[in-house]
């Protein structure tokens, strides 16, 4: 089973379970600043387990993708030993926003991967928290996990949380049995479980984490506002299960990344050797490196962006060791791209960003390994042991781009180890000069960035432009430049500085032979500084610049923001005076806009305000804007934006007889620029504020030309125009009502399409019952259930072996046995693990009801027909 089928198979199983399929997050999570990255499938929803937010469904589903090198999650010096690390992987979950709790998840995972993927139950192995009474006891009766295979662990192992502080639990995680094939499904202790499951024995495959508490940060639980379910199964490992290797590396989601290292290296991958894990770590890092790169993060050296720079470095020293002397990840990447793209669509978007920074920062780092290796090999060398001080291996790092972690790692190899507190020392000496250099130069730059250039200029006044116009003709005072990344100080700037809600303008520095792409705008002791990547040479001094923002991208922020003074003045119309600014972001994509309110709009209050705010749009009001003391414009009725400060002179925002607020920010110049409204979501964001979100001008018309192909598209699919959908869904889905039910009545009355293959009188112990074997057509397994409550209902002693035929060609076995019987020793799960190794598959259950997949569609009149056998021997037995 390639990866992908087990992905859409795990979406699709708990799309059939009632749980809403949400598409991955970004890598960088949204309003957390306790995450490096996203590293758990629960990162997008911790809001929504505090209580904070809210979806559209109690269930979600989701394949997320994740980053672990760095923080408290940190896989990154693992990645190529052994065979399952990776820095990023990609995660499967289910969850429930206090809907069901541990009964129902521990029933979804053993139905999934038992009766959905076939693993046999026999090499399954449950762990529980040493607290948790409640799910040992699910396991044993609801599920039948013999409590020879229930092992009670520690918080270390069985309780989790995303980070020191959030939302935590009790969890119960699933292991997989890997021994050699004459060991598997033997008995084993606690401690020697725990032992195997160190050395790879046993591999956990699914974490089901029972959400109960939010953990503050002096490290006390709070209860959840209502218990709710993570879980966390990954991908990579289960595809290695299903696919019968020996490590997640030689799955079927990076054979071809290893191949591709061995074509671009130019000799096959060498699976046992030291250089085989070079091979995984090129691999592995491809991955990271893409997926980061596309999801925003850009190489730097503090942050996310070090620890991409540092993912990137150490694939570069790899592929050094394979003996390359130019860029080689990169082509690993372009494969990642190729192989993933069609799933994240991101990678195809942004693939030339993708391999241009990925080249551009081998490259640089090329330029300086070579010394820097040969001044390791002085510090450290082969067959020696010893410690390299603090104060040399700072040197690799300030002269030769080597990172800490990168040292020590080699270091590692050799018997050596690293001063890492004396490295510690010299990076922060280093820091006091620099902060002392700008001190005395008069240029103090936040972030340890500094400028040169200054030349007398350091006390320029810096003018903001940009009310005037999005191009400006300006000498520049002062500049940084690090590689190819150009930090730049305009006197005359016409760069909206983040403020207010408002992005950073985005745009181009152009001078005589270079350019610099713009896309990053920061606040330098009280001056804007322009960031980005130059192309070309600028020589001694970059010199008059021409200045040029995004017309569009500045337009459509202009847009959205004039929106956002509309959209506030209809939602105190509409809700009432008590609604008040409480946040916003105005970007060229959205705006998005919090407010104080106690409950969710409703849907005529929702589409009020959306008519209220096109027709102050379609009236072409003029926006006027001037300046005034502070004290004037309360008075006349200005309202000011949350969090912000204000001088004593203010910039006032006016739309005639509709809003009149305090701004800094840009706008059109009259309302009709903005061209359309509209409302895209509404949730809760924290007790008493709500949060909206919208588009205007081409986002919306973009927005609403989606919903209407969406809407074709469903008038195609159920035959009918798109003025008539509501009306013919209603009629489909009256006409289903009315099948299920005739259907149920069919099946309750021994009906509905079964074949009864055989069936047959046997005794145990004297004691006489009936054995039937039936084939049937079904819906799906809830049918199969439905037919064997209504067999035990009929019987008063009775085994039923039932194959059912369900929709997409796939084929599950069932096995029904009454209470009487159960006693006597026959059971269900016995009897369908027996019938489906007929038919190549695997299942279990509990004793009076078991379900197993069929890994031979062609066998399965085969396996029906061993069924009387199977069921004799245990009467026999019994």
């Amino acid at each position: 089973m390639t990866a992908a089928e087990i992905r859409q198979r795990f979406l699709d199983f708990f799309a059939e379970h009632g749980h809403r399929v949400r598409p991955s997050a970004s890598l960088v999570p949204s309003d957390d600043p306790t995450l490096l990255f996203t590293n758990a499938g629960m990162v997008p929803f911790k809001r929504v387990f505090l209580g904070l937010d809210e979806l559209d469904s109690k269930r979600a589903v989701t394949s997320q993708k994740c980053v672990r090198a760095g923080g408290k999650h940190n896989d990154l010096e693992e990645v190529g030993k052994t065979t399952r690390h990776h820095t990023f992987f990609e995660m499967l979950g289910n969850f429930s926003f206090g809907d069901y709790f541990k009964s129902e998840a521990v029933d979804f995972a053993w139905a999934f991967l038992v009766g959905e993927l076939g693993l046999d139950p026999e090499r399954l192995v449950v762990t529980v928290h040493h607290t948790d009474d409640e799910a040992e006891k699910l396991w044993i009766e609801q599920v039948g996990v013999d409590p020879a295979r229930i092992f009670r662990l520690g918080d270390k192992d069985n309780f989790w949380q995303m980070a020191d502080t959030g939302p935590c639990g009790p969890c119960s995680e699933l292991h997989y049995d890997l021994r050699p094939e004459g060991e598997r499904g033997r008995p084993v202790d606690r401690d020697r479980f725990i032992e195997m499951s160190e050395d790879g024995r046993f591999v956990e495959l699914w974490n089901l984490v029972f959400m109960q508490f939010d953990r503050d940060a002096e490290g006390v639980m709070h209860p959840l506002p209502a218990p709710s379910i993570d879980t966390g199964a990954g991908l990579e490992r289960l595809a290695a299960v299903l696919q019968g290797v020996d490590s997640n590396f030689h799955t079927d989601l990076f054979e071809p990344l290893l191949a591709r290292v061995a074509e671009v290296v130019g000799r096959p991958y060498e699976r046992e050797t030291d250089a085989g894990v070079s091979y995984r770590v090129l691999a592995d890092h491809a991955r990271a490196v893409a997926f980061l790169l596309a999801d925003g993060v850009f190489p730097s050296n503090e942050g996310r962006g070090y620890v991409l720079r540092r993912i990137l470095r150490r694939a570069v020293r790899h592929a050094w060791l394979l003996g390359r002397r130019e860029p080689t990840l990169v082509h690993v990447v372009e494969s990642v791209i190729d192989a993933m793209g069609d799933t994240y669509p991101e990678l195809r978007q942004r693939r030339e960003h993708l391999l241009t920074t990925t080249r551009a920062e081998e490259e640089r780092f090329l330029s300086t390994i070579e010394g820097g290796l040969d001044r390791f090999e002085e510090l450290a060398p082969a067959g020696g042991t010893g410690t390299i001080p603090g104060d040399e291996a700072f040197r690799l790092y300030d002269t030769f781009g080597f990172p800490l972690d990168l040292t020590e790692l080699m270091a590692e190899e050799r018997g050596w180890t690293v001063d890492a507190k004396g490295f510690a020392r010299a990076l922060e000496a280093q820091r006091a000069r620099s902060r002392a250099d700008r001190a005395a130069s008069g240029v103090v730059v936040e972030g340890g960035e500094t400028f040169e250039g200054w030349s007398g200029s350091e006390h320029a006044t810096q003018s903001f432009v940009g009310y005037a116009g999005v191009e400006a003709r300006s000498p520049v005072l002062a500049w940084r430049r690090d590689g190819d990344r150009v930090g730049l100080i305009l006197r005359d700037n016409p760069f909206y500085l983040e403020s207010g809600g408002q992005v950073s303008d985005r745009g181009s520095v152009v001078g005589d032979g270079w350019t610099v792409t713009v896309d990053d705008v920061r606040s330098i002791e009280g001056r804007s500084a322009v960031f980005g990547t130059i192309e070309g040479d600028w020589g001694e001094a970059p010199g008059e610049v021409e200045a040029r923002v995004g017309r569009e991208l500045r337009h459509d922020t202009e847009r959205n923001h004039t929106a956002t003074h509309l959209l506030h003045a209809a939602l105190r119309g509409v809700l009432g005076e008590h609604v008040v600014q409480r946040g916003s972001l105005v970007a060229p994509d959205r705006l998005r806009f919090d407010f104080a309110h106690t409950a969710p709009m409703t849907v005529e209050e929702r589409a009020e305000v959306e008519r209220r705010v096109n027709a102050g749009i379609w009236a072409d009001h003029p926006v006027v804007i001037d300046e005034m003391a502070h004290a004037d414009a309360v008075a006349q009725g200005a309202m000011a934006l949350f969090g912000e400060k204000y001088g004593d002179r203010v910039r006032v925002v006016r739309i005639p007889e509709v809003s009149m607020e305090l701004c800094g920010g840009t706008h059109v110049r009259h309302t009709g620029e903005i061209g359309l409204f509209k409302l895209v979501s509404e949730s809760g964001v924290a007790a008493g504020v709500r949060r909206v979100e919208a588009q205007t001008g081409p986002g919306a018309f973009r927005y609403l030309a989606d919903i209407e192909a969406r809407l074709d598209e469903a008038a195609r699919t159920l035959k009918t125009q798109p003025d008539n959908v509501v009306h013919r869904a209603e009629q489909i889905l009256q006409e289903r009502a009315e099948l299920e039910s005739l259907l149920d009545d069919l099946r309750k009355g021994g009906g509905g399409g079964e074949t009864v293959v055989a069936e047959v009188a046997l005794e145990t112990d004297g004691t006489p019952f009936q054995l039937s074997v039936v084939r049937m057509r079904a819906r799906d397994a809830d049918d199969a259930r439905r037919w064997g409550d209504a067999f035990l209902e009929s019987v008063d002693r009775g085994v039923a072996v039932v194959a059912a035929d369900l929709p997409g060609d796939k084929h599950s076995l069932f096995t029904f046995v009454s209470d009487d019987l159960i006693a006597r020793g026959i059971r269900a799960d016995a009897v369908v693990r027996e019938v489906a190794a007929v038919a190549g598959g695997r299942g279990g259950g509990r004793p009076h009801l078991a379900q197993a997949g069929v890994g031979d569609p062609g066998r399965v009149d085969e396996a029906l027909a061993a069924a009387e056998g199977v069921v004799r021997a245990l009467a026999e037995a019994g």
